[in-house]
């Protein structure tokens, strides 16, 4: 806890003010998820992520229409449940150069193991972006595709980190 020293001043005209000693409370009578309940001593990595992953693509506005323009829906939507904003970018281009039956979202459900509707799949699990594309089109060279995909990625990122 930091505790703020107590302050005597004088106001002009010779009254006196006192600074009352003031405890900081972190975290404390916050509600669910916000303070020392239930265990949950910090925000978990995958909400940090998301909101860094959010922040990013708020602060780059040129990456976030080339996702938006990839995968025709919102950046932030696009990513969401991405671990980085790599593997979304990279994401987005296998599905637009392979024209991808379901497009983007088939491919993410895929990589994330989230059921067609977009829901947590008990059945699916998380795959790779290589597995991903061989599970959805198995006659393309999935590491040939995955390589390209990465390298336009890169390019999308490094291209748009300096217009931020």
């Amino acid at each position: 806890m930091k505790r703020m020293q107590l302050v005597w001043t004088v106001v002009v005209g010779g009254s006196l003010s006192l600074t009352l000693p003031v405890f900081a409370q972190h975290g404390h009578g916050m509600g669910p998820g916000l303070g020392h309940s239930s265990g949950n001593h910090a925000m978990s990595s995958s909400t940090r992520s998301q909101q860094n992953m959010t922040q990013k693509l708020t602060a780059n506005k040129p990456l976030a229409d080339k996702i938006s323009k990839l995968t025709g829906m919102s950046a932030t939507a696009a990513c969401q449940g991405f671990k980085n904003l790599g593997q979304c970018v990279a994401a987005a281009h296998v599905a637009k150069n392979l024209n991808i039956q379901g497009g983007f979202l088939a491919l993410k459900d895929k990589m994330l193991g989230l059921s067609p509707d977009g829901t947590s799949s008990t059945t699916s699990k998380p795959m790779s972006l290589g597995k991903a594309i061989q599970n959805l089109d198995p006659t393309v060279s999935s590491k040939t595709e995955v390589a390209k995909a990465k390298k336009q990625a890169d390019q999308d990122i490094k291209n748009s980190s300096g217009n931020s």
